[in-house]
């Protein structure tokens, strides 16, 4: 390739106004400040300075559905005193866990902006299988636990070899595998189209179980307080060290002081009713391990470089073909893990496992939640927050006696708002220059 070092710029267009342009399309974005770095020069007007910055960038974060939470439990309390008693909180947050972990696993596909319509029918599978191996087979229930997980990761290391390898689109091959397995659920199942489990064994015990004891409720809230505040401060010495910006620890303390509040009050609800939930403790053990694989190991920054762009990740020498099938094997382990507890909930596997709304909820959990159906932007911690709202508006309705039709077509409603909400986003972020 030859340079013409002869060629000159058109008479009418002048290095001069070539600046003058470029000083005028930087004036319409909005810079970048590390927002640790800002609080830490202003102090508490760093906070409000910030605000602004990520209204003005759409950048809102959890915000809308923080808000949105809690206008859903004040309108359904209002109608119902009981909506906001521990009994109802506490089975709001047990009903919760199968979808969220399901949701979890979508929220890894949508990072790379693809889709996983298959997570039901795996999840039904998994159910299935456990029942099957446990009560016809007499087999150990931990093996038969290993097994139907490991049946939802080979499910999802399929479909993503197909996407990756042969460049079958997501859709169609999640779209092939919702179908595939449906079917194979309702073959393993046999004749009987029901398994009804041990209520007293390893899988039924996911949702029935309960630590009675004040002291464990209380303890996980101050464990969850203390690991948060050291992780915060000694995340915040090492930037210190490293000469980068880092929070001022009047922030960390503050952040700890709302997660205790959020965490004790939590508790209390808990010790009101039955006592701490195990699904629970696995849910948030399971959100805290996902976050931390996204956001602090070297796996994680490829799931959103991929996300971000497919050719660049390729360049910059990731395994794009390795990481997508990954993520799909993902989701497929946590379809099955979110089975197992749907299976627990009802202790039994039945041919209706996987169907409904299942699949539309759990996409809905991650989306609602705050993760982009563009790709590149999310946390696991959105399932908790999408599948919060999903539930809560459930069992609000329920409460007023309200028909399922009702509640499909609210659900639906929040969702759309959701994604309209994440298209402007994305629209504005374009328009601040930060996307």
């Amino acid at each position: 390739m030859s340079l013409d070092k002869t060629s000159t710029p058109p008479e009418d267009h002048t290095p001069e106004d070539s600046a003058v342009e470029n000083t005028e399309a930087a004036a319409g974005t909005v810079t970048a400040v590390d927002p640790r770095l800002l609080v830490r020069e202003q102090g508490f007007a760093g906070y409000i300075t910030e605000f602004k910055r990520k209204m003005k960038a759409g950048d809102l974060g959890a915000i809308p559905v923080i808000i949105g939470l809690a206008i859903i439990w004040i309108i359904f309390q209002s109608l119902n005193s009981n909506f906001l008693t521990a009994g109802n909180l506490s089975d709001i947050s047990v009903t919760m866990v199968g979808t969220g972990m399901i949701a979890v696993g979508i929220v890894f596909v949508l990072l790379l902006g693809e889709i996983d319509l298959s997570v039901g029918s795996v999840s039904g599978v998994a159910g299935a299988s456990y029942a099957v191996l446990t009560v016809t087979h007499g087999m150990s229930a931990w093996l038969a636990l290993v097994l139907s997980i490991l049946v939802g990761t080979a499910a999802g290391a399929l479909h993503g070899f197909f996407f990756a390898k042969i460049g079958v689109p997501a859709f169609a091959v999640t779209l092939a595998g919702l179908l595939f397995w449906n079917g194979f659920m309702l073959q393993v199942l046999g004749d009987s189209g029901t398994i009804n489990l041990d209520s007293e064994g390893l899988v039924a015990k996911l949702t029935s179980y309960y630590f009675s004891d004040v002291a464990a409720a209380y303890g996980l809230a101050l464990v969850v307080t203390v690991l948060f505040f050291l992780t915060s401060y000694l995340g915040n010495r090492r930037r210190e060290a490293a000469g980068v910006p880092s929070r001022p620890l009047s922030e960390t303390i503050l952040r700890t002081v709302l997660l205790a509040i959020v965490s004790f009050a939590a508790a209390a609800v808990y010790n009101q009713y039955k006592g701490l939930p195990l699904a629970v403790v696995i849910f948030v053990a399971v959100l805290v391990v996902t976050d931390f694989v996204l956001r602090r190991t070297a796996y994680g920054r490829k799931v959103f470089a991929l996300g971000g762009s497919v050719e660049a990740s390729r360049r910059a020498g990731i395994n794009v073909d390795l990481v997508r099938i990954s993520v799909f094997a993902i989701s497929g382990t946590f379809a099955a893990i979110g089975g197992l507890f749907l299976a627990s909930k009802i202790a039994s596997a039945n041919q209706g496992a996987g169907s409904g709304d299942l699949l539309m909820n759990a996409i809905a959990a991650a989306v609602i939640g705050g993760t982009s159906l563009f790709g590149g932007r999310g946390r696991t911690w959105n399932a908790l927050l999408g599948v919060l709202v999903i539930v809560s508006i459930q069992y609000g309705l329920a409460l007023e006696g309200i028909a399922s039709p009702v509640q499909y077509m609210i659900t639906g409603g929040v969702l759309l708002a959701t994604v309209v909400i994440d298209a402007v986003t994305r629209k504005t972020q374009k328009t601040a220059g930060r996307a």
